[in-house]
């Protein structure tokens, strides 16, 4: 059975922060639960990233990231989960590279070294 590449982004994302982890890092992993309309990246794509602002993979091709990290940061911080909501009007949508509007939820969370 072949994987998409989704599933290998996914992957290699999971790897990466583990290994970040595992050399002491603090790291956070962030999921998109739930998309409607135009999303760049499907529910289950994930982002990882470390306490120095590295990162791997992707949860929206560019729109959000820097709130996503952002938010990672606070909760490497503080280890409290926190769910992000991103919307975009139909008329507002190409600004930010949703090119329909659409709705974006994503779940970020400390991972323990």
């Amino acid at each position: 059975m072949e994987k998409s590449n989704d599933a290998i982004i996914n992957t290699d994302v999971l790897e990466t922060v583990s290994e970040w982890s595992k050399s002491g890092m603090k790291t956070a992993i962030a999921t998109v639960i739930d998309t409607w309309g135009s999303s760049p990246r499907p529910a289950g794509s994930q982002l990882g990233v470390n306490e120095r602002c590295e990162m791997i993979g992707s949860v929206s091709g560019g729109c959000i990231e820097g709130a996503v990290v952002k938010a990672a940061l606070e909760v490497m911080e503080d280890n409290k989960p926190q769910i992000l909501e991103f919307g975009v009007s139909n008329e507002d949508a190409w600004e930010v590279g949703l090119a329909c509007g659409g709705n974006v939820k994503v779940y970020v969370e400390a991972l323990e070294s």
